[in-house]
Order: structure tokens, then sequence, then C-alpha cells
């Protein structure tokens, strides 16, 4: 009774936009979900980090974002970008967050700002400037100077915070939701596991200069060590598909395999970031009140994985669909992706480098690549389209369509919630329903571990019992039941537009439609968007259904063949170290001497770089690989199986001629490398196009 009172409570006293002469709508939330303009939401929120990728390119990258069925865009604010050197703040050309943030309302997109001032995001020192870390002060009672507490309520720390948060206030201003604008909420800090009164002072410093959002974030893991109050921050979860940091080279390490389970809403099912197995076993976040109290949301779903130079996944579409799909079943009412848009380091003001390595502060556990950040995302570095941006963009649409009757669905399970790593005796379904009405979602994939066909399986929701079916190896689908005079289907909703209803034939699956009139269509075939199946309702191919409703979709162009030359074969292997952290450390700028080394000459004919947005492909074999243009690093890759991709576009205007370094792979490297990548010692160059 008590947990009752609690909630009707804060159902009463939700944090609501109070507004004048606002064009946006009013923001709450309660225990389900977000609530915009009086209706019920299913928002998707993509990370793209506004500072890796120039500005020029921001219109048509949040544009393409937007096609993708992302309707919020999430974003960090690197300290470190803006206040190299302290009390000089540089929001100049891709660190301009005012532009940034105006592109975003253009595109009317919702904005969560991520404020910090730690954000990791595998950026040096976690954002956080390296003056922070040398600044001192004597202790009121004299003595001898200590070091400022950083990410703590040490005033002096606190002090360097406020300045910094007044600097992205006044870049903000006038474009907060309450003003019209697009920001619409902020997060303090990130993975934080500190008392809670940290993060209140963080948002009390932030509401004192003048933000005033619909409401507020942090990331519900790790544990804090003392709770924050009720309302104050919703805690946001995620999961990956794998992790880069771990400090096993074996394939499937960790407790990845978790996040393919349908599961009750707790703490995220993997290691969220964990360098070692301590951290993923905290207990559950601690809170005023339980999790439950609070709507199911998550801010880190991987979009993919970036590579460590000791570990580098392999990251596959179906990884972050089914992913998607689990979470959604398991009564996620905000998927947030991380990252659904890759991105390159910015060039630093200070001579010195702005990626995580094992030797910066305060994140100092991974070496990353210098200046790649491309994350195998949905949009990759330089927003190539890659295969789940079409297979995420179907499950978008329908989230959008029927966000309003999935968000007070309650989800039930009955599939065991904690299947074994690679057990295959279980079909992994659940169900959401008002009791009524539901969809069924299934998962049959589990990344790395083949899961065989399930046969005859008869599924059953909200009285209604669909035929005999086979779920075919590696299929995530979900079927409704009782939605919009569809009885059941064993297709997909996909989309309800225009007065019709838009299902995918789900791969190997028959479709039957069974409507509420009594008509059952049987063993249905896709007709496209030209021609119904029945009334108002469109069947469509996997194919298409990704790709409905695009306004703009790409020109595949024949390849561009670059001729190259090998100008230096590499020297003596360098000494791989396996350092304080554990892990092999990466090379140095001093072992890229030893390199071998390659010119690639580009077309003198200007055809290729009018193309649209495109990429110069090396396909190669190696350790890492550099690319220089004028003697100048541009991009770096560890080598994982996969091409290393540059847009032409951002060359120096008349570069026609590139320097790309290798270094070889070595014989036993403590590194993992997946399945795909070649791991023959040495190095070569496969081939160099232009696509």
């Amino acid at each position: 009774m008590k947990q009752l009172l609690l909630l009707a409570f804060a159902a009463i006293c939700l944090p609501t936009l109070s507004r004048a002469q606002n064009m946006n709508p009013e923001v709450r939330w309660d225990r389900q979900s977000l609530i915009i303009g009086g209706k019920r939401v299913v928002p998707v929120m993509g990370e793209v980090h506004y500072s890796r990728i120039p500005a020029e390119e921001w219109q048509a990258e949040v544009h393409k974002i937007k096609e993708g069925g992302v309707t919020m865009i999430a974003t960090y604010v690197f300290w470190n970008h803006i206040e190299e050197q302290q009390g000089v703040f540089n929001w100049s050309g891709q660190r301009d967050l005012r532009r940034f943030i105006e592109v975003c309302k253009a595109e009317e997109m919702p904005v969560v700002l991520r404020i910090g001032p730690f954000c990791h995001g595998e950026v040096r020192c976690g954002g956080i400037p390296d003056w922070v870390f040398s600044l001192r002060q004597v202790p009121s009672g004299g003595g001898e100077a200590r070091p400022v507490r950083s990410r703590s309520t040490d005033p002096q720390f606190l002090v360097c915070v406020e300045r910094f948060y007044r600097q992205i206030f006044a870049q903000v201003q006038g474009l907060q939701w309450k003003d019209g604008g697009p920001i619409i909420a902020c997060q303090f800090d990130n993975e934080y596991r500190g008392p809670g009164e940290y993060l209140m002072a963080l948002k009390h410093l932030a509401l004192g200069i003048g933000f005033d959002l619909p409401f507020y974030t942090r990331t519900g893991w790790p544990a804090l060590s003392t709770p924050v109050p009720y309302g104050e921050l919703l805690p946001l979860y995620g999961d990956y598909a794998d992790g880069f940091w771990e400090r096993s080279l074996r394939e499937g390490a960790g407790s990845y395999y978790k996040a393919f389970n349908f599961k009750a809403q707790e703490k995220p099912a993997t290691d969220m970031g964990a360098a070692d197995a301590a951290n993923a076993l905290a207990p559950a976040q601690a809170d005023a009140l339980p999790a439950e109290s609070y709507p199911y949301f998550t801010c880190e779903l991987g979009g993919g994985m970036t590579t460590a130079y000791h570990r580098r996944p392999y990251i596959y579409p179906e990884d972050a669909y089914a992913m998607a799909v689990v979470k959604l079943g398991s009564g996620s009412n905000l998927l947030g992706y991380y990252m659904y848009h890759g991105g390159t380091n910015p060039e630093s003001t200070t001579g010195i480098t702005l990626h995580e390595s094992v030797h910066t502060l305060a994140t100092a556990n991974n070496d990353m690549n210098v200046k790649s950040y491309d994350f195998q995302a949905p949009l990759g570095e330089f927003g190539q389209r890659n295969p789940h941006y079409y297979l995420l963009r179907k499950l978008h649409l329908f989230m959008h369509d029927w966000g309003e009757q999935l968000a007070p669905m309650e989800p039930s399970f009955p599939a065991p919630q904690d299947i074994p790593q690679g057990d295959d005796t279980h079909l992994r379904w659940a169900i959401r329903s008002n009791g009524t009405s539901g969809f069924i979602f299934i998962n049959n994939y589990e990344r790395l571990r083949p899961l065989s066909a399930k046969r005859d399986v008869q599924l059953s929701a909200c009285g209604v019992t669909l035929p005999k079916v086979t779920i075919p190896a590696a299929t995530t689908c979900i079927f409704p039941v009782g939605i919009d005079g569809i009885r059941y289907a064993t297709g997909q909703l996909i989309a309800k537009r225009h007065g019709n209803i838009y299902l995918e034939q789900v791969k190997g699956i028959p479709t039957t439609i069974a409507l509420e009139n009594g008509k059952t269509l049987k063993n249905v075939k896709p007709r496209g968007t030209s021609k119904p199946v029945y009334g108002n309702i469109y069947l469509l191919t996997p194919e298409d259904a990704g790709r409905l409703f695009l306004s703009e979709l790409p020109v595949d162009f024949p390849p561009i063949d670059v001729q190259w030359t090998k100008t230096q074969s590499a020297g003596a292997p360098r000494k791989i170290v396996v350092g304080k952290q554990k892990v092999a450390e990466a090379p140095t700028d001093d072992d890229f001497r030893q390199a071998a080394v390659y010119t690639l000459q580009l077309p003198a004919d200007p055809t290729p770089f009018t193309l649209h947005s495109p990429l110069l492909t090396i396909r190669y074999r190696g350790d890492v690989a550099r690319l220089y243009a004028d003697g100048h690093l541009i991009d770096d890759n560890f080598y994982n199986g996969r091409p290393f991709c540059y847009a032409l576009s951002r060359l120096p205007k008349g570069c026609q001629q590139l320097e790309l370094r290798i270094l070889p792979l070595q014989p036993d490297m403590p590194v993992y490398l997946p399945r795909e990548a070649d791991k023959t010692p040495g190095e070569e160059i496969i081939s160099v196009t232009i696509e």
C-alpha cells in the first residue's frame, strides 16, 4: 500500500513544463512513458557527437538521422573540446554548439544534452580538461596543498564546472523547450558510482544558471553509493552486443549474450564498460524508490561498437536489431542508441591528441583510435548508411506509429529470462499487452552463437492462439494481436500512414493475416506499395520495409580504382607492450617510422569527387593503418577485417596524393581479432577504390 501511495503522489507531482507563448507541447512522464502533448510516445534517441563531425555536414547528417526514424538526438558536450586551456573557450567551427542545436531545430529534432562534466565517450580524460587535474588548493586549516577532487562536491571543482555550464547556457539561450527550442532534457555526468549529492549539486548549478527543461537524466549504472531524491533525475540504461573494454581475448567474452534474452527491467544485463567483473556485479542502482517507479528508458543501447587496440569486435547488423527488439519487448519505452552516428576526433588546439589511452588521466583503461570513432554505427564515421540503418528503421517506424498503443502495455515473459550463453533449447519470446490486444516479440538470434530453427511453435497472447509456425534461425520479429482490425498476423507491422497499414513478410515464415471481420488470408505474398493484399493492408519484403517512405535513396556507383605504390617496406617489428592495464598497448608515433608506406594517387579527373558522398575505401591486412594528407594525420584504423574508409569531401582542396602507413600483424599478438580478420602475419593492400 505504501508503494501505491508513493506512486500516486508521484503521478500528481510529476515534473511538467510550465511555459508561456510556447509552440512546443507540454512534456511530462510517469512510470510508463513520456507523455508529449497529452499523448504517450515511444521515442527513438540516437547519439551523435556534434564536435566529432565537421559543421558543414551537420544539416545533411541530422536529416539522415531523422530519415532513419530517430525522433530525438543525444549529444555530449565534451568539456575538453571547448576549454582545453583554462579560461579559453572555443565554440567555433565544429565546436559551435549553438549552430548544431539550430540545425536540430530546423529539422524539428528534440535534443538531449549530455553536459558532463565527465562524459567518457572514449575521449581524453573522459572529457575533463587536463588542467583540472593540475589544480591545487590549500585546506582551510592550512597545510600542504592538495589536488582538487574532480567529479565531487569539492567547491573549487564545482566553480570550474559552473563556469563551463554558464558557457553552455549562453550557447543555448532561447533554444530550450520552453522557448520553442529543441532542447528537451539534459544528463549530468556519466557512469557515476558515488554519492547522489554530487549529481544533485550539478543539477542545482544548472537550475541556478537558468536551465529549465522538462526532465533531467543520469545513467542508471553503476550503483550510486547514496540515492538521489525520486523524480529529480530519470535513470537511463543500456546494453551492448560486445565490448572493446573486455580484458579477455576470447570470442564471446563477457555477459553480452544476456542482452539477447527478454527480461524484466533491472540493471543493465551486460558489463556496460566494466574493465573487470567486479563492476559488472554491482548491485541494482540506489534510489529513493525502486527502478520500477520510473519509466524504462535506455540511452546506451549499442548501435555498434568501437574498437580498442587490444580488442576489436566485428559487429553485425542483427546485433543491434535483435537487442532493440528485445529491449522493446522487455518493456522499454525509449530506445536510445550509442552510437547512432560515428565521428572523427577533432584537432586539438594545444597540440595534444583527444582520444582515450592507457596513459591519459581519468579514463586510462584502453588505447583507442587517435582519430576514428566510427563505432560501426548505423550511420558510419562519414555518414555512410550501414545495413542496420535500414534494419532498425522499420522498427522505428513501428514505434512511432503504434507507440501510443504500445507504451501502456505491460510485458510478460512466458520463456525463461536467464537463458545461458549458447543455450538452444528455448525460443526467446515475450508479450506486451493490455489484456485484449498486444504484440508478441520473438528473438531467435544470439551474437556469435548459431541458434537452430524452432519448429511447430504455437504462440498465444490476449486469448488468441496463432497457427503453428517454424521460427527460422537468426529471426527477430514482432507479431500483432488485436491491433487495428487485425486479429493476428504472422507478419510484422511497419507503418500506419494515410489510412493504410504496412506489414513486412518475415523471411522464412508464411504470412497469415486473420482479420477481426472473420476473414483469414493465408500464405500471403508481398505486393509492395502499389497494391494492397486486402483492403488497406499492404505486405512488403524485408528490403522494401527498411526503405519505406525514404525521401532519398542512395545511388550506387561502380567502384573506381585508385593507383597505389609501395614506397617503403616495414622495418623491424615493434615490441608489443602489455602494460599496467594488463592489455596490449597501441603503437606510438615513433613506431610508425617502421611502418610499410604506400602512396595513393587520386584521380586527376574530378568526377569521382562529385559522386554522392564518395568514400576512399582501403581493403588491407595489417595491425594498424594511418592515413596522411600533406604529412598530416587525418584518420586511423585498427584492423578488424572491415575496410578503412575516408570521405573524399574532407580532403584539403586540391589534394591528389595521400600516404598510407601500415604496421604489420605479428605472430601470436596479444590482441583479439574477430573471425572475419585475416590473421596472417605481415601487411598488404588488397584494393583501394572510390565507392
